[in-house]
């Protein structure tokens, strides 16, 4: 995926961010194009855990059910510990940025991976500085990536759900 354009919505619940992802899957958005970022809440009680066996992936968790039903149509999972963020869980084409990200392929100057991640698909450091925040504050986020006028759409739908915000972020 190369630097573009993006739709980030910030959700302060995983039932708003599912409620939102369904309305652009009724739309006949492509969920290839979506990514979900978010964590997952765990307490010394309780056992997290993800594993991949070949084509099933299976996380476990008090949002196990959240993260396992997206995992049907999303491209990519991980679970992740990115230092001041903490763990988060991802979903989507967004693992990918990540990956290259925590490889050194682009680090972004004083950026977390997941903000270096952002940054190298054309996202502003301070809508980053932004996103990293609500992670931090366990809201979760939904990205989408694709042309303009795809996005105008989704942003569109995303208005209508129970949403903190959503931007839109174009290339120059």
């Amino acid at each position: 995926m190369s630097k573009g354009n993006s739709v980030v919505s910030v959700f302060n619940t995983h039932q708003e961010a599912e409620e939102g992802i369904k309305e652009l899957q009724k739309a006949g958005f492509d969920m290839k194009k979506l990514s979900v970022v978010g964590k997952d809440y765990h307490t010394d009680e309780h056992v997290v855990g993800y594993y991949n066996t070949g084509d099933r992936v299976k996380y476990w968790g008090k949002l196990g059910a959240f993260w396992g039903g997206l995992w049907g149509f999303l491209f990519g999972s991980a679970f992740f510990f990115i230092p001041g963020i903490g763990p988060i869980v991802v979903g989507g084409p967004l693992v990918t940025w990540i990956i290259g990200a925590l490889e050194g392929a682009v680090l972004a100057g004083g950026l977390s991976a997941f903000g270096a991640a952002l940054y190298s698909m054309g996202i502003p450091k301070d809508s980053i500085l932004k996103y990293e925040t609500s992670l931090r504050a366990d809201k979760f986020l939904v990205i989408i990536h694709g042309t303009v006028e795809e996005l105008e759409k989704a942003k569109n739908i995303l208005d209508t759900t129970n949403c903190d915000e959503t931007t839109l972020h174009c290339a120059n």
